[in-house]
């Protein structure tokens, strides 16, 4: 998961660095989907897994659609309007999303210090998204925090039902339907918006920009193909949360990357919000975890007495 997330991390500078000068948003949300797609599928050739019903089929197409486009398009549209540091915050609070998720859904158990946590993290987001300004680095910040915001939590339905689906499904042939339910409304949105990549038209014209390239491959490839394979590895034997708690590790290397190319610049509210985020998810993911289980502890103890 860590590795995964490693890559994540440069995918938010990969991304900054591509977007939109060499690539628009939507034309970009198209080429991971439909790349990804494709080598699922030629993967799947080599990887034996038990065929699934068409419903199942139906289910996963929707997920891609519902989850995996909605992920990817937000946050590449979000993040050509604000700067990568930011844009890896957003992925940072998915632990917290994932909680919420888990209440409303499977009755998580609710404490103090983890409601605490929420509305500690939810003023980190707000205080990302309204404070920042607009700059050279990052045209509409508010609308582009948004829609990373908006990513977020596509990200962490995509996960609750991925999970789900793997209890029962193949790794590869969920991640295949699921991508290529992502690829039709991508294609369909390059279709009527129209083909929008500078370095793929100049590439065809026989003007072959290197650096762009490789960047290129690089977010096909990795972020998008194997971290998605590591991402459902560590899904098969770790808990959602603890999927989603590496999530950290998309931040602190796109920050340190963000640095390095020059890509951003220290704000202090983002220094907040940040510190805000990492205090939530202790607060909601260990403080709250360790106290509901001295609680449960207790009352076991105190049936053990009576029993």
């Amino acid at each position: 998961m860590a590795l995964s997330k490693g890559f994540s991390g440069l995918n938010v500078n990969a991304l900054k660095y591509l977007l939109p000068i060499w690539i628009g948003a939507f034309t970009g949300v198209m080429l991971r989907c439909v790349f990804a797609c494709v080598l699922f599928w030629l993967t799947d050739l080599f990887v034996k897994e038990p065929n699934i019903s068409w419903k199942d089929r139906f289910k996963l197409l929707l997920l891609g659609v519902i989850c995996i486009y909605a992920n990817i398009t937000t946050y590449l549209v979000g993040i050509s309007m604000t700067t990568p540091i930011s844009a890896a915050i957003f992925s940072a609070i998915q632990p917290i999303l994932v909680f919420i998720l888990a209440i409303l859904m499977f009755h998580e158990q609710i404490t103090k210090t983890k409601i605490v946590g929420v509305v500690l993290g939810f003023v980190g987001i707000i205080i990302c998204v309204c404070t920042q300004k607009g700059s050279e680095l990052a045209s509409n910040p508010m609308l582009g925090n948004a829609l990373c915001f908006a990513s977020a939590v596509a990200y962490a339905f995509y996960l609750i039902f991925g999970k789900e689906l793997l209890s029962r499904i193949g790794g590869i042939t969920v991640l295949k339907w699921a991508f290529t339910g992502a690829a039709l409304p991508a294609i369909l949105v390059v279709a009527i918006k129209g083909f929008d990549a500078p370095l793929i038209t100049d590439l065809m014209q026989g003007e072959v920009h290197w650096l762009p390239l490789c960047v290129l491959a690089f977010m096909l490839i990795f972020p998008t193909f194997i971290s998605n394979i590591l991402t459902f590895i560590g899904l098969k034997v770790l808990d959602t949360v603890v999927v989603s708690i590496y999530s950290y590790v998309v931040l602190v290397v796109a920050t340190v990357c963000s640095y390095i190319f020059g890509q951003d610049r220290f704000e202090i509210w983002q220094g907040v919000a940040f510190v805000m985020i990492v205090v939530s998810i202790y607060l909601v993911e260990v403080a709250g975890n360790k106290k509901a289980s001295v609680t449960n502890n207790k009352s076991n103890s105190g049936l053990s007495k009576n029993g």
